[in-house]
């Protein structure tokens, strides 16, 4: 066990600590963008008009994305359904929308390639540091688990973690199910693991889960993209052991 503090807050009695990957670990931003608007146009093509509502839906405008929009913290399969939604008021069958949906984001990260993001500066540090306090570490992403698996081969993470968990069925966040299945494969319980993600979702799948806390991390400064947590952060390395 450790204690780990953040500015004025301290959590006591502390055994593992969840981490969210995009926006938290992981610098997506710029790819995240691309894979929109790559979508978007496939999407259009096929359907004229539709492009900008569904950037717009995505989160995307012009070269900005919102780090609380729909690309950035929604699932593959809860962004295939809202996509799927927009084409479906065009008066397409649903089950026609929702095979538009699918096959253009597939086509979209096919024409993106194998593509990685960067880690946020000081990522593989506080992974380290907090492995070497013996703490057990996990990544719990709204990403499929095939994608966390590829992020942490990529930039070689996996000596520090116990656990890498994506959505692959039909749970979502902020289900605290996910949060509690998580702990179970660490074998720790929920009031002894910390949660660390940037977004509304994490903070309230933890809470729901009866975790130890909640940290919200906001590289740009917006504390309305994380409320719920316990105390936010701008850095990674805000994390300490003590």
């Amino acid at each position: 066990m450790a204690n780990i503090k953040c500015k004025d807050t301290t959590f006591s009695n502390i055994k593992a600590i969840l981490f969210d990957k995009n926006g938290t670990l992981e610098d997506s931003e710029v790819d995240l963008r691309n894979l929109a608007q790559k979508a978007a146009r496939i999407i259009d093509a096929q359907i004229p008009g539709i492009g900008e509502p569904l950037l717009m839906a995505f989160g995307v405008n012009a070269d900005s994305l919102d780090a609380a929009g729909l690309i950035a913290v929604a699932s593959r399969r809860e962004t295939e359904i809202a996509a799927a939604a927009y084409i479906a008021e065009t008066g397409r069958g649903w089950i026609e929308s929702l095979k538009i949906a699918r096959e253009s984001l597939d086509e979209a990260e096919k024409y993106l390639g194998d593509y990685s993001s960067p880690l946020f500066a000081g990522s593989l540090e506080i992974l380290q540091k907090l492995s070497q306090a013996q703490l057990k570490l996990g990544i719990l992403s709204a990403a499929t688990t095939q994608e966390v698996n590829q992020f942490v081969q990529v930039h070689k993470l996996s000596e520090y973690l116990n656990l890498e968990m994506g959505v692959d069925g039909n749970i979502f966040k902020p289900d605290p199910a996910l949060f509690l299945q998580a702990c179970e494969k660490l074998e720790v319980e929920p009031t002894e693991t910390l949660m660390v993600g940037d977004s509304v979702g994490d903070m309230e799948m933890a809470r729901n889960a009866k975790a130890a806390g909640c940290i919200g991390i906001t590289w740009i400064g917006k504390s309305d993209n994380v409320r719920g947590a316990d105390v936010v952060i701008n850095k990674l390395d805000e994390i300490e052991v003590c």
